[in-house]
């Protein structure tokens, strides 16, 4: 190469990186996360001591009762289902059961560290029931135009630049946890999109809901162990065990073996890249029970709901 040649290449460089910095303050004006409706769907056996919605991002109504999470010992946890609109929203079973799988595994790996977790059925001190209310699709060609503008940025600046703020996906949820005479001891409604700025863009309809099913999880699980609702600010320290989970290590419990270990390093590969999550998650071994769960409770859920 000449040095007139090197001097157009790093000149077409330069203009290149300029290009895509010309692009971040656009994105950073129309950055933002998808906004995911906060309401009752009818499954929780009462909304009654909910408290007032919270927060701007993540919108949350919450209950618990320290007195009846005290004595608590053995939890069962019932598979996460769907209801007809959460489930209509997403065209292929597997990235739905994906979905309910890393909300169950993320409750269970979370409350084992604690509690001893029981098969579902058997009686317990808790038995958690968990319930999608709806999920916004990820647009699969816009993540992967994100992510191929990201690692591209990545090459010519110092820094990333934000996801598009177009095709975010999204997730609201229902959970609660009773006692063994079926009084509500904990709950929550809750819901969250994905943003432009902390969000891994990924080729997938559920890329987005799946990543915060197991936020879901694990935030609900901590206020239900801790007794406490989690502030918005907390600064949570992993333990070593957190840790050891979330890089795939054996879960406090046996029974949490049968919705899969966390993916891991692996996992996290595959996201920082954008894979579809069925990539790198091989999900539980109740994929079978989980599909007939999802599919009776989309037909039978009642608006049990006192409100």
């Amino acid at each position: 190469m000449t040095c007139n040649e090197k001097t157009n290449s790093h000149r077409r460089g330069v203009a290149g990186g300029r290009g895509i910095a010309r692009i971040v303050p656009i994105m950073l004006t129309l950055g933002g996360c998808t906004t995911v409706p906060l309401k009752e769907a009818g499954t929780l056996t009462s909304y009654s001591n909910l408290s007032a919605p919270k927060g701007k991002f993540e919108k949350k109504r919450v209950y618990f009762s320290k007195d009846g999470l005290k004595d608590v010992k053995t939890v069962s946890i019932a598979p996460t289902s769907l209801t007809p609109p959460a489930l209509q929203r997403v065209e292929k079973q597997k990235d739905r059961l994906l979905v309910t799988n890393a909300i169950d595994r993320a409750i269970c790996i979370t409350m084992s560290e604690k509690y001893r977790i029981v098969p579902f059925g058997t009686p317990a001190d808790l038995t958690v029931r968990t319930v999608v209310t709806d999920i916004v699709p990820t647009e699969p060609s816009v993540a992967g135009a994100a992510k191929a503008i990201s690692i591209g940025s990545s090459l010519a600046l110092p820094v990333g630049i934000p996801r598009l703020p177009f095709g975010l996906g999204g997730l609201a949820v229902e959970a609660e946890a009773v006692d063994r005479t079926g009084k509500q001891t904990a709950a929550i409604v809750w819901s969250k999109g994905a943003n432009s700025f902390t969000s891994e863009a990924r080729v997938s309809q559920v890329g987005d809901a799946y990543d915060l099913a197991a936020a879901f999880g694990k935030d609900f699980s901590r206020m239900v162990v801790a007794g406490k609702e989690p502030g918005d600010f907390d600064l949570y320290l992993p333990s070593v065990y957190d840790i050891r989970t979330s890089l795939g290590g054996k879960p406090g419990s046996a029974i949490c073996e049968d919705f899969g270990r966390a993916p891991g390093v692996v996992g996290m590969i595959g996201a920082s890249i954008g894979a579809p999550p069925s990539w790198t998650d091989r999900g539980g071994k109740l994929a079978v029970a989980a599909t007939g769960t999802a599919v009776s409770a989309e037909k039978t859920i009642p608006s049990i709901g006192s409100r």
